[in-house]
């Protein structure tokens, strides 16, 4: 067994309790799959984070759900380095993280910490009432064909008539695990919608999100960063955002508002990246012992 610093942070968010929160164990990359997954069922957050020295960047960063280990994900980035920083073990206004998407370049502007996503990659369309089965809604629910989408990882983007119908929505797993299949998913990964309006949650906002997910994570993930840069690259694809750079709100109905900036790398036809800037707030901290190679 051995001690490792910790940090639970909120990401996206500049106050207690709201936005998404993640632990970041640092020094914990080298622990074990097993270990790391049942961290997170531990402490019932939706992902954490392990990070260890990188040969190619500043840092490398390790990000698992409960269930499994994912390339990257955007909340717990925000929540990484924000955790380092108020840690002072960031040197200079930038830095670079190895993830198992690629490299993530990180800027911090005042208090907002800039990642950039990787170029979007666009897969398979879905079927719109394949999509609305999963979410238990109708078909004119939704306004446009929904479309894997990753900057990262691949959400399956659906945008909603309003808030009504993103209110009303609730996961099925039978169709899920269809949805899933069309984009090359089997066994327990799922391929949860992301589900948007072209309406904020409060007079900020360009738009207002839910990610509904299945067991053994919590049923919702307050903010989704990941997720969020993918819907941007959707909508900007789709011409269904005319802003090159808007604010993107989640979590809000949960109690937890999150807020993030996100803003265009390129043309809207080849974008070359999606910046998604948002604050984090270190809510504790203290050490964590876990068991080393098993």
């Amino acid at each position: 067994m051995s001690w490792f610093d910790f940090d639970w942070v909120d990401a996206f968010t500049d106050r207690a309790f709201g936005g998404n929160g993640c632990a970041v164990v640092h020094g914990g990359a080298s622990l074990s799959d097993a270990i790391c997954m049942a961290y997170v069922q531990e402490t019932s957050l939706v992902e954490c984070t392990f990070t260890g020295p990188s040969d190619i960047a500043d840092i490398r960063v390790r990000y698992f759900l409960a269930s499994r280990e994912i390339p990257f994900a955007g909340h717990p980035t925000i929540a990484t380095v924000a955790a380092m920083r108020s840690r002072g073990m960031i040197d200079g206004d930038s830095l670079t993280l190895e993830t198992g998407a690629g490299l993530v370049d990180i800027r911090l502007k005042g208090d907002e910490i800039e990642m950039t996503q990787v170029a979007p990659q666009f897969g398979a369309e879905v079927p719109a009432d394949l999509v609305a089965s999963a979410i238990g809604l109708s078909a004119d629910a939704i306004t446009s064909p929904p479309q894997f989408v990753s900057t990262g990882l691949p959400f399956c983007i659906t945008v909603l008539r309003d808030h009504a119908a993103l209110r009303a929505a609730k996961l099925a797993e039978g169709p899920l695990r269809e949805v899933a299949a069309m984009a090359g998913f089997s066994g327990s990964d799922m391929a949860e919608p992301f589900l948007v309006t072209l309406q904020g949650a409060t007079d900020v906002g360009d738009t207002f999100s839910r990610l509904l997910l299945a067991p053994p994570s919590p049923p919702e993930d307050p903010f989704t960063g990941s997720a969020t840069g993918a819907m941007a690259a959707y909508l900007w694809k789709h011409g269904l955002m005319e802003k090159d750079s808007f604010v993107a709100e989640q979590g809000h109905d949960m109690g937890r508002p999150g807020q993030a900036t996100v803003t265009r790398v390129g043309p809207p036809e080849a974008m070359t990246g999606i910046k998604v800037a948002g604050s984090g707030h270190v809510l504790m901290r203290g050490q964590v012992n876990l068991p080393e190679g098993n």
